[in-house]
């Protein structure tokens, strides 16, 4: 799922965005002492709400949503990568989505198919569709939209992932409604890469001056933006899927969790947004009257990437050993409170349609023996983390304490969280990070573990591995890709250089006041979330 500073924005990603310190939208905001916030370790995952209220929202009222400070460069462009993130799916839709099994659905095409070798591609776009100016949406828009992704002047985290497979020449408009892509090379799972949050689709008319407008076709229009500041969006009546039950959605920017929290608990905030509370923070705002948390299932997928070019771990005995003497269970019950799922280092979600349910063995006597085969009985190694995020440290010293019944010695090293993503990710040995989910199977993959993608944070390189990726691309039956994709998936488990010692719940909290909120990688049912009151 990936860190916000390093996802392209990202993540899928995947840009990783920094959060920069800025202005705090809630003028006279009233800080509350989170009283108890360090009791959390005696509890269990039971005292957390698991799904957050579901029932009629009543039509009308607005949505209070404090989200992390950002950039004063941020954009409302989404194929960018300093996209105001929130925003996003509340004014724009793509030509198609994921669901929350990873598998790709309807949005702006209704339908899509392919030629025999899955070279050709041709969608059938939605009828009637209109823009928030009015304008209606045509296969011209979406030429636009896509081009404007490849774009070299964009610079979108996309552009590379659509890069390998087209070009802004592979787009025709057969009529006003049907778009056809005439790949660069077969992709039986192209339609997934346009999932990605930089694919949604605006005017054709309006790229220009995207990043301060944001007309989509989404169930909101903007009423104002302030990069860094605050914001609103208003009711879409003309929305293609219905009015929203929201008449509108207030954003507010607030850089410190705790002053997020607290505007939360005093009733000045209905929700927070792209904020994973700690346990402890989510116990105490479960308990209070006015909030409750929501548990986005595996919404964070946590890594201990080693550094496949280094000293200490280019020999795959050694990488096999690190994995070997660690059982993933104990760690999500000391990193997690129990709030998520062993990975088994797999680094792919339990929930997606293509994952392969294989647990690798835990045996530390075969990593001590492994070790001694490749003559580092005595490894030793520091294994850095930092406040970044509230599990990593938590993880790398629940890590550090398993390893060691294999006679494996690390050292908790903290780093500056300002300059983890800069100067320690993908540069020391041994280190820890996480990425969102909701990634398709084959960006996933292939953005995070090909040999010389730029988001390979383990610099692993396979070239079985990439033979299986480029095979699955060029298989046209779903049931022999799945398979492909899974013997991919258990070849990252059996020689990869990245660990996933688990997938954790994003523990998001909100409103008693809200119902049915909903999210999978970071996006909300804007159609549907709504008050109670």
């Amino acid at each position: 799922m990936q860190p916000i500073v390093h996802e392209p924005r990202n993540d899928g990603g995947p840009s990783r965005r920094t959060l920069l310190t800025g202005a705090a939208g809630i003028a006279g905001l009233g800080l509350l002492a989170l009283t108890g916030c360090s009791s959390g370790a005696s509890a269990g995952p039971a005292d957390l709400p698991r799904t957050a209220a579901t029932g009629t929202a009543r039509r009308g009222g607005r949505l209070r949503v404090a989200r992390p400070a950002a950039s004063a460069a941020e954009t409302l462009d989404s194929a960018g990568s300093l996209s105001a993130y929130e925003y996003l799916g509340a004014l724009y839709n793509r030509l198609v989505k994921l669901d929350e099994q990873g598998r790709t659905v309807p949005d702006l095409a209704e339908e899509w198919s392919a030629n025999a070798d899955g070279t050709e591609w041709t969608f059938h776009l939605r009828r009637g569709v209109r823009f928030h100016d009015g304008s209606g949406f045509t296969a011209a828009d979406a030429i636009a939209s896509i081009q404007h992704i490849l774009d070299e002047e964009t610079a979108s985290p996309q552009a590379g992932v659509l890069g390998e497979v087209m070009d802004a020449r592979s787009m025709t408009a057969v009529d006003a409604h049907t778009l056809r892509f005439a790949l660069t090379k077969p992709n039986a799972e192209f339609p997934s890469l346009l999932t990605a949050y930089q694919c949604y689709i605006v005017p054709a008319a309006a790229i220009a001056d995207i990043s301060r407008t944001g007309i989509g076709t989404g169930p909101f229009r903007l009423s104002s933006f302030t990069p860094a500041g605050a914001g609103s969006v208003e009711a879409f009546d003309d929305h293609f899927a219905g009015r929203p039950a929201l008449d509108g959605v207030d954003f507010f920017s607030v850089q410190d969790t705790t002053a997020r929290v607290n505007a939360l608990l005093a009733g000045q905030v209905d929700l927070i947004s792209q904020t994973n509370l700690d346990f402890a923070t989510a116990r105490v705002v479960a308990a209070s009257d006015r909030a409750t948390i929501a548990r986005s299932e595996n919404a964070q997928w946590y890594t201990i990437p080693m550094l496949a070019t280094s000293d200490e771990f280019r020999d795959p005995r050694v990488r096999r050993a690190m994995k070997l003497a660690y059982d993933p269970r104990a760690i999500v019950a000391t990193a997690l409170q129990g709030t998520g799922s062993p990975g088994w280092d797999n680094p792919v979600p339990p929930q997606l349609a293509a994952f392969v349910d294989d647990h690798r063995e835990y045996d530390p006597d075969k990593a001590k023996a492994l070790l001694k085969d490749a003559g580092r009985s005595d490894l030793r190694a520091p294994i850095y983390t930092s406040s970044y995020e509230s599990v990593f440290t938590p993880m790398a010293v629940a890590y550090r304490d398993a390893v060691a019944d294999a006679g494996i010695r690390l050292t908790v090293k903290n780093a500056s969280s300002d300059s983890y993503y800069t100067q320690i990710w993908m540069q020391k040995p041994l280190m820890v990070s996480y990425w969102f989910t909701g990634r398709p199977i084959d960006q996933l993959l292939n953005q995070i573990f090909r040999s010389g993608s730029s988001y390979n944070e383990s610099a692993w390189s396979n070239e079985r591995f990439d033979a299986l990726l480029d095979d699955a691309r060029a298989e046209m039956d779903d049931a022999k890709r799945l398979t492909l994709y899974q013997d991919a998936q258990r070849l990252v488990v059996e020689d990869g250089a990245d660990m996933t010692p688990m997938f954790g719940d994003r523990l998001v909290g909100l409103s008693r006041d809200v119902v049915n909120y909903s999210e999978y990688g970071f996006e909300f049912d804007w159609l549907r979330i709504g008050l109670r009151r």
